[in-house]
């Protein structure tokens, strides 16, 4: 026995050095919940676990290699259908399997159990942003890319936190049990939080179910895990933890506001915009919204997406126009807008594709036209 450890006896210290080295930009970060840092305690288990695999087959097999090699007289030993052999290369691996398995069960189960929340947040994913609907509280949000477009075209230098920093983060209490419900409005996306250790996929027609608990405030990164179209890597995620008080005003800051901006809404009914504002507002809503797909000029994308410019639906038909914008077109990349901007954006950016380019239709859009395209009239 001892003469098959002698070899490895060198090696051993760097199994010490694994935990002191284990803060790498190389290896899982600890994260800031109790599960990710079961996680990553798992993590460095079975990493020791196949070291000390490695360390010891590869130190019996160079053993071997030396010192019975043909320079020595060495001669194979004959043996066949070795009954105690066989019994010790199904033990061994199967006690191995069962060491791994206990602890990695127990994450798996906690990872999943989702019960006993104390706050719900609805998690839709769709091309290419997200949107959070907290349950019960009569809130809710997208979240969009904030990189800005200079950057990504390469005509500026690229900020600290390049395509993973968002208008509207994500806000959640620290210490409180926090559930996802995780679905999606298109194709197959992925809520990816590493410091949370949460990755779930967003399916469309499916509810995926998830949690955390922070254990710390802060600003947390992750980005959509999933090939979901060609703007897959404009899908970030960013969530701003806050101590319990912090965010109970924030909630409190947030229903307040959305009130008002729908008692606003309801006075723009009786109210007409005039153009100048119209364009101006609708301008600003097309770059942020609508320009990645159908471009800054509306010429669109040959065989992606449809010039807007000289479009024959622009043109002629303001109903489809609306009807398009507020609900979308299956099969396509265009989506919804209905619940993505407010209802003197919708007015505003409509005005403003049927007026631009040379479009010049004349055409004012109205709040009330989107109201009564809303309600189907």
């Amino acid at each position: 026995m001892g003469v098959h450890v002698k070899p490895i006896l060198p090696l051993l210290p760097l199994l010490v050095l694994l935990p002191a080295q284990a803060q790498t930009r190389l290896n899982m970060t600890e994260g800031v919940t109790d599960i990710s840092q079961q996680v990553y305690g798992l993590h460095m288990t079975i990493l020791a676990i196949c070291a000390v695999i490695g360390l010891v087959v590869f130190g019996i097999m160079f053993w071997a290699i030396i010192h019975h090699r043909k320079s020595k007289g060495a001669q194979a030993s004959q043996f066949h259908e070795s009954t105690k052999v066989e019994i010790l290369w199904t033990i061994i691996p199967f006690v191995i399997l069962i060491a791994m398995a206990v602890p990695a069960t127990k994450t798996l189960v906690a990872m999943e159990d989702a019960s006993a929340s104390d706050l719900t947040v609805q998690v839709t994913g769709s091309q290419w942003k997200w949107h959070y609907r907290y349950f019960n509280e009569g809130v809710e949000f997208y979240s969009l890319l904030a990189t800005m477009p200079e950057q990504i075209r390469g005509r500026i230098n690229k900020g600290e936190n390049y395509l993973l920093e968002v208008d509207q983060p994500l806000v959640l209490p620290t210490d409180r049990k926090v559930r996802f419900l995780i679905t999606s409005d298109d194709v197959i996306h992925s809520w990816w939080m590493p410091a949370f250790a949460v990755k779930k996929d967003a399916v469309p027609g499916f509810i995926n179910e998830a949690w955390t608990r922070i254990n710390e405030p802060g600003l947390y990164r992750g980005q959509c895990a999933e090939l979901c179209g060609k703007d897959h890597g404009f899908m970030p995620i960013v969530v701003d933890a806050r101590p319990p008080g912090e965010f109970d005003g924030w909630l409190a800051q947030m229903k307040a506001s959305q009130a008002e901006a729908k008692a606003a809404e309801q006075e723009l009914l009786a109210m007409n915009m005039g153009k100048e504002e119209l364009m101006a507002l609708g301008e600003q809503v097309y770059q942020k919204a609508c320009a990645a797909c159908h471009q800054a000029s509306g010429e669109g994308i040959p065989g992606a997406f449809p010039a807007l410019k000289g479009s024959e639906l622009v043109l002629k038909d303001k109903a489809a126009h609306i009807d398009i914008v507020l609900h979308g077109k299956a099969g396509t990349a265009m989506q919804s807008f209905d619940k993505q901007l407010a209802l003197k954006e919708l007015a505003a950016v409509i005005t403003f594709e049927r007026n631009a380019w040379g479009n010049n239709t004349g055409d004012l859009v109205q709040p009330k036209d989107i109201h009564q395209a809303r309600q189907g009239q």
